[in-house]
């Protein structure tokens, strides 16, 4: 670094130039042990993390807990938030005929925007020290790194009775991402407030159970094996089925201890900027390059549902083919073809299961399920057929 600049200087600098990028958030954390890692172990040891075995693997946990000694030379964390909230109103109470996709999930996938964004600003970085920072390594979502605990220990939030991040200005409809430095940052003064207060909505209405509160240290506590987002979109196999008809007609993820949450009042937060977050509508798509292309025709995205309450039906009756253009640069391609279909065979379960009259075509996009080549399809699809009987 020159000697003419300091450490808040630069710090000053950097975080400017972060927000300058487009990033709504961001703040400088100290690279040492986690505070939370006997938690972190605790639960792994309890199975809360379900067949997410990447959470659990001896070298991630040693990452996770012991980041100052996993990369050497990395000394401070550069930690930013993205707003990826697209709409002013709750949705949740889409028609039950209509699919549930998860506000995260309708744009295009996160992951490679912000990693190029945290890219551009190393580049600054460098540039602005004059040399190259060989350790420095970026982070989003993906890596063996505890994002909330950096991004809490970075003064943007504190740890919500639902495990989210929370921002008192921004609520928590942000993405978290890292950028991990061998340079010396000044740091921000960790967020040590709780303004959660006796506010217990997101636990009574998570309709699975999922949450389990505060415990006895006050940290959140979530059973991954029982949250929709880990049932829709991490498990592999069948979902339990005492939890299915809890599941409603959310197809990718879930948004429900985010919707009740007082700091996530509409007058409270803002709708994205970002054109590569909005939903898609048929034949469009958002672009690596171009921001401008969620709103227009995109040559390599054929046409589909919208990302916005699409049609159990039509996703129901979606090609494989259909299905991989549809998902080509989208985070709802994790789930896969068979799982997607899975979740959809739910959400039909549970929509037929309350009408007195299945309507025809719903029917037959079921039965027609029933001749997948995925048992996972089939099993489910016989499931909502009996939901449909009565069953």
């Amino acid at each position: 670094m020159p000697d003419s600049t300091t450490a808040t200087d630069l710090t000053e600098r950097v975080r400017a130039e972060a927000l300058h990028l487009g990033f709504d958030a961001a703040g400088v954390a100290p690279i040492r042990a986690s505070d939370h890692a006997a938690f972190y172990q605790a639960w792994i040891e309890d199975g809360r993390h379900g067949t997410m075995d990447y959470l659990a693997r001896p070298d991630a946990v040693e990452r996770r807990c012991h980041p100052e000694r996993a990369w050497h030379g990395v000394r401070s964390a550069l930690v930013v938030a993205h707003n990826y909230n697209p709409v002013s109103d709750e949705d949740a109470a889409s028609s039950p005929e209509r699919a549930i996709i998860a506000r995260y999930a309708r744009g295009r996938d996160y992951h490679k925007g912000i990693r190029k964004k945290l890219l551009a600003l190393l580049r600054w970085l460098e540039d602005e020290v004059g040399h190259a920072l060989p350790a420095a390594r970026a982070y989003v979502d993906t890596g063996p790194v505890l994002e909330r605990e950096l991004a809490r220990r970075a003064g943007l939030g504190w740890f919500g009775r639902n495990t989210m991040l929370i921002h008192p200005r921004r609520g928590s409809y942000f993405f978290l991402g890292s950028l991990l430095l061998d340079l010396e940052l000044e740091p921000d003064e960790p967020f040590r407030a709780d303004h959660c207060g006796t506010c217990n909505a997101c636990v009574e209405a998570c309709p699975t159970g999922a949450l389990l509160g505060r415990d006895a240290t006050g940290a959140p506590v979530i059973d991954a094996t029982r949250c929709i987002s880990y049932l829709t979109i991490e498990q592999r196999g069948p979902i339990p089925p005492e939890l299915r008809p809890l599941i409603g007609n959310r197809v990718f993820g879930c948004d429900i201890c985010q919707e009740v949450c007082p700091w996530n009042a509409p007058k409270l937060v803002r709708i994205t900027g970002e054109a590569d977050y909005l939903p898609r509508v048929p034949g469009l798509a958002a672009s690596d390059s171009d921001p401008g292309a969620a709103t227009r025709p995109h040559p390599h995205v054929a046409t589909g549902p919208s990302t916005a309450s699409p049609s159990l039906i039509g996703l129901m009756r979606m090609t494989r083919e259909e299905w991989d253009a549809w998902t080509r640069g989208s985070a709802i391609r994790r789930a896969g073809y068979a799982g997607l279909k899975r979740n959809v065979a739910v959400a039909m379960g549970n929509w037929l299961a309350a009408v007195d009259e299945p309507p025809e075509e719903a029917v037959a996009a079921l039965r027609g399920a029933l001749a997948d080549e995925s048992e996972l399809v089939r099993e489910h699809a016989a499931w909502a057929l009996a939901r449909a009987d009565g069953g």
